[in-house]
């Protein structure tokens, strides 16, 4: 049995990450949000201490590992609003505890030069959250493009419309320096899940970005990709159906591939992996938090030579 602490307990990720503690076997020693709206650990670990201020919460961690009684941590599962993810790594590595964060590790490519150093320094490891590479459906994919490996390119297009309220803009999500914005808050994990699949891009044309959309075009080594992220309910298409606030698609190829079902467990997975020392590190995120900051930074494209989104289109870019 590992020990786990927590930080970001009442926040919309820590219950997925509370279920895979529980269902892989493991304890909650501590957990910590300036919030104490946190009644969902009564479900999972009622007798772990609970702090709202991230400085006893460092210092009880350190008291527990000097104690030697059983209750050092093993692990921190950081759950934090994403510009707190590189510091909350660090408090981890400093009480000698590996780390499973939440995506995107960090918000900037530069920094993950620096925890790789302190990986070496602490020896001790930092693993992250990609859990579309082991979802059945994506997993089944990735054997089919090796298995056929006939160097055709593939045409994707990938759209995600995830409908937000006016409580988003007030909060940390809605900052673009706290969340680094829609491509790092919602769209990092189908962006890594291409380049796993496809290769890291050649070619990178953004056509439009704002507060509640981006869009654009990437050309990877195995395929063309249009993409389209939006928060605006009003992108959902008619063919969706009334009263959807959610609108997720990609395809290959002109079929669709099916993976709106399987993510109940799909974090269990990670931790299983990532406790059994395969899990996905620094190196596996690079790639993806690259391309958000790009993405985030770059000029507007104005020649566009790549396919352009069908809504992109209608928004008349």
């Amino acid at each position: 049995m590992k020990n786990f602490a927590l930080t970001g307990l009442a926040g919309y990720i820590a219950p997925r990450h509370l279920k895979a503690i529980k269902d892989t076997g493991n304890r909650l020693v501590a957990a910590v949000d300036p919030h104490d709206s946190v009644g969902i650990i009564d479900s999972f670990f009622p007798d772990a201490s609970f702090f709202t201020e991230v400085e006893r919460f460092d210092r009880h961690l350190e008291k527990c590992r000097r104690a030697m009684n059983g209750d050092a941590i093993h692990y921190l599962t950081v759950c934090s609003p994403n510009h707190l993810h590189d510091a909350h790594i660090r408090l981890a590595l400093r009480v000698d505890a590996d780390v499973i964060c939440e995506k995107p590790l960090v918000l900037n490519p530069w920094n993950l030069d620096v925890l790789q150093e302190l990986e070496e320094e602490y020896g001790q490891r930092v693993w992250t959250i990609l859990q579309l590479r082991v979802h059945p459906s994506i997993v089944e994919l990735k054997e089919k493009l090796a298995t056929r490996n006939n160097g055709k390119r593939h045409k994707i297009k990938l759209t995600y419309i995830t409908s937000r309220g006016l409580w988003y803009h007030y909060s940390w999500k809605g900052n673009m320096e706290k969340s680094g914005g829609i491509g790092t808050n919602i769209g990092i994990h189908f962006f890594d899940m291409l380049m796993w699949l496809f290769g890291a891009p050649d070619t990178v044309e953004l056509y439009v970005r704002e507060k509640n959309r981006m869009g654009g075009f990437l050309e990877l080594p195995n395929a063309d990709v249009e993409w389209y992220l939006s928060l605006e309910p009003q992108d959902i298409p008619t063919s969706a159906g009334d009263g959807k606030r959610t609108y997720r698609t990609i395809t290959v190829d002109g079929e669709e591939l099916e993976f709106s079902g399987g993510f109940t467990d799909l974090h269990t997975k990670v931790y299983e992996e990532t406790i059994n020392g395969n899990g996905f590190g620094i190196d596996d995120a690079r790639p993806s938090i690259e391309l958000v900051h790009k993405l985030r930074t770059m000029e507007l494209t104005e020649n566009p030579k790549g396919i352009m989104h069908p809504s992109i289109e209608e928004l008349g870019v």
